[in-house]
């Protein structure tokens, strides 16, 4: 049985979590697939993530942990390394990655949605770094978490395990909507992104990563500008006209 349900619609590549019956907690499986699922999404313009069920990703399986108790050391790293692996893979997918939130999304769970590029939650969702509850820490996801959120907030979060709702995720930049409709302000953000052009939209994210500066932004700008695309549409600007990628949906 498959961990993921992963659909094509169009430019738009749906990952759906697929163990409700388990809060959607990650295992090996769901890890090995994840991974596989976000290293090569072809040409697709959005990647849409979603948990089936009552949550989306509630942490760590049971079953998964109490198998990590009688690992050493070193196959303990081993096994944390496949998870690193598997949220570098997701935060560096090629195209645009919007995640849906409901429910629960706690430890790994939070951690999936800060390797997102934007984030909707729903009003119902419930976050939390609950690690240190358990004795032991966030460190695979911090690297992803701490570039979302930042020092501060992280030091709140990380030390007390507490859980939080949609709201203050919001406030802390963990999300950037918190909807009463998630799944329509997500079908809102997949609009907006194929509004833009497919390769300029892959390089901005490309650009919020990288952070260049100096010569190379202008080369960077240069390089847009005498593009194939960017040059279609500043002409379809100036000429008022809808640009060759716009569909009818976005237009």
């Amino acid at each position: 049985m498959s961990a993921l349900t992963i659909e094509r619609d169009g430019p738009v590549l749906k990952v759906t979590l697929s163990r409700p019956e388990r809060r959607n907690a990650f295992d090996a499986a769901l890890i090995a697939e994840l991974t596989d699922a976000f290293t090569d999404v072809e040409d697709a313009r959005a990647v849409v993530l979603a948990g089936e069920g009552e949550s989306f990703c509630a942490g760590a399986d049971v079953e998964w942990q109490r198998s990590s108790i009688d690992l050493t050391y070193e196959e303990n790293v081993e096994d944390a390394l496949r998870l690193f692996r598997m949220c570098e893979t997701l935060d560096n997918c090629p195209a645009p990655v919007v995640v849906q939130v409901h429910g629960y999304a706690l430890g790994g769970g939070s951690g999936l949605v800060a390797c997102a590029d934007i984030a909707v939650a729903a009003k119902d969702a419930v976050f939390g770094f609950t690690e240190v509850r358990l004795g032991i820490i966030p460190a695979v996801i911090s690297p992803f978490v701490l570039a979302k959120i930042g020092p501060g907030p992280a030091r709140r979060w990380f030390l007390t395990g507490e859980r939080f709702g949609a709201d203050v995720a919001l406030r802390i930049g963990l999300v950037h909507e918190v909807a009463p409709d998630p799944a329509e302000c997500v079908a809102t953000v997949v609009d907006a992104l194929l509004a833009g052009g497919p390769e300029a939209v892959r390089e901005a994210k490309r650009l919020a990563h990288e952070r260049p500066a100096g010569r190379k932004v202008a080369e960077i700008a240069a390089a847009r500008r005498t593009s194939e695309e960017g040059q279609a549409g500043l002409r379809a600007f100036l000429e008022k006209r809808t640009p060759p990628w716009r569909s009818a949906s976005s237009s």
